[in-house]
């Protein structure tokens, strides 16, 4: 990525993360690898990728610094912490300690959620929530072993259902399913998802497929819509009220009413709910920053720019330069995936030089 281009920002204290459009930061994605035990179809190449040196990645001191200047004097109240695959990083409890020792300016500690594929998360749960972690995203694309093999080119569905398992057991709460709506399948695929995740007290969100894989892989006209997967889903019985999109956050939100699945069981009612970040965009209340794992702040998802923090803090960066520096890359923040004008992109969006695992999500 290229350096981001000087923004002026208003002379104003750096006590909090404004943009251009009037958009407030409070939700904080910090990276700690850009590595990953699965290759998604969707996100990277069977390959893998040129994985970052560890002298390249942010030490648990610089995330942690990162964080308190965040949450202390920047205003933001929730952290997730992303991949790549964040289990990956032997020290994950320490970063997730120095997180919760930081108090927001309501005086109360920040919500730290995590992003995770759920590998190794069976013998970790206890001791990420012992050390703060409050609830986890779990990426499960399908709950046919085949079928998860097959999307994610890894034979591993049973120790991410273990993961799962041990995170409810430490009481990680609420634990959110993402699934990847691609196509191919989604009717059989879509229908055994939510069921399973209604009786199992999970809280299922498909998302749409982004540009964010492998480069070329992508094509709008491939996309499976909001309205396509909430179609799949009343064809197979389900009864879904719409229940908005609460405090911003991305998911929009159905509520199901209790019946009996596709497989002749019962499941309890509940919620689903979809990111339609392809046919409806939410940018106009976007309320994220990004740092990377090698710690380039994006200040959205699709950047094509972004501003190094890494070598300001290796350098001896004061706590002022670095909030200038967050500060004015946020004031210039693009309207709407990575451009000012959207509707002149090629399908609306601009196109990162990272893929999602390098970014962070």
């Amino acid at each position: 990525m290229s350096a981001q281009a000087v923004v002026v920002a208003p002379a104003t204290a750096p006590d909090q993360l404004v943009d251009r459009f009037g958009r407030t930061v409070r939700d904080l994605r910090l990276s700690v690898t850009d590595r990953c035990n699965l290759r998604c179809t969707y996100c990277m190449p069977e390959q893998g990728l040129e994985w970052l040196p560890g002298t390249q990645l942010l030490t648990v001191d610089e995330l942690a610094r990162l964080a308190r200047l965040a949450v202390e004097r920047l205003g933001v109240e929730r952290i997730r912490l992303t991949g790549g695959e964040p289990l990956l990083r032997r020290d994950l409890e320490e970063i997730v300690a120095a997180m919760a020792g930081l108090r927001t300016r309501g005086g109360v500690k920040p919500d730290i959620g995590l992003t995770t594929n759920a590998l190794g998360l069976e013998r970790r749960a206890a001791g990420l929530r012992a050390a703060g972690l409050d609830r986890v995203n779990v990426s499960i694309d399908a709950l046919d072993p085949g079928e998860y093999a097959r999307l994610t080119r890894r034979d591993r569905l049973g120790d991410v259902l273990r993961g799962v398992a041990g995170a409810q057991d430490a009481e990680l709460s609420p634990i959110k399913v993402n699934a990847v709506a691609v196509p191919g399948g989604l009717d059989e695929r879509a229908p055994r998802l939510l069921a399973e995740c209604l009786r199992r007290g999970w809280q299922l969100r498909f998302i749409e497929h982004m540009p964010l894989g492998p480069r070329g892989s992508w094509r709008a006209g491939d996309v499976v819509g909001a309205q396509q997967v909430l179609a799949v889903l009343r064809r197979a019985g389900f009864t879904l009220a719409p229940a908005g999109r609460p405090d911003r956050r991305p998911a929009a939100l159905w509520d199901v009413a209790a019946g009996t699945g596709p497989d002749g069981l019962d499941y309890p009612a509940g919620r689903v709910g979809v990111i339609a970040s392809v046919t409806t965009p939410f940018c106009a209340d976007c309320d994220r920053t990004r740092i990377t794992a090698d710690g380039r702040l994006l200040t959205c998802l699709f950047s094509t720019t972004d501003t190094d923090l890494r070598g300001p803090l290796r350098a001896g960066a004061d706590d002022e330069e670095l909030l200038r520096l967050w500060t004015t890359a946020t004031w210039g923040k693009p309207r709407a995936h990575g451009t000012d004008d959207p509707q002149a992109a090629p399908d609306g969006f601009t196109t990162p030089t990272r893929t999602m695992s390098a970014i962070g999500g």
